[in-house]
């Protein structure tokens, strides 16, 4: 019954029945786990990199003369 939907079912109920918290560990473990810091992190990096690529997106094409 591995990789089925009935086998993670089972699984799923023997990982519940050795421990209520099992799945609240792991999601803890993942959230602890997690460094990459980012805009959430720092919100006024995102103004600054918003308002960058704001203005390069406006800028004019440069016209090449041949």
């Amino acid at each position: 019954m591995a990789g089925t939907k009935a086998g993670g079912k089972l699984a799923a109920e023997k990982n519940l029945a050795r421990d209520p918290d099992f799945y609240a560990k792991i999601g803890a473990k993942g959230g602890k786990n997690g460094h990459t810091g980012g805009f959430a992190a720092n919100p006024n990096l995102a103004r600054i990199a918003g308002a960058k690529g704001g203005r390069i997106s406006r800028r004019h094409k440069k016209i090449v003369e041949a």
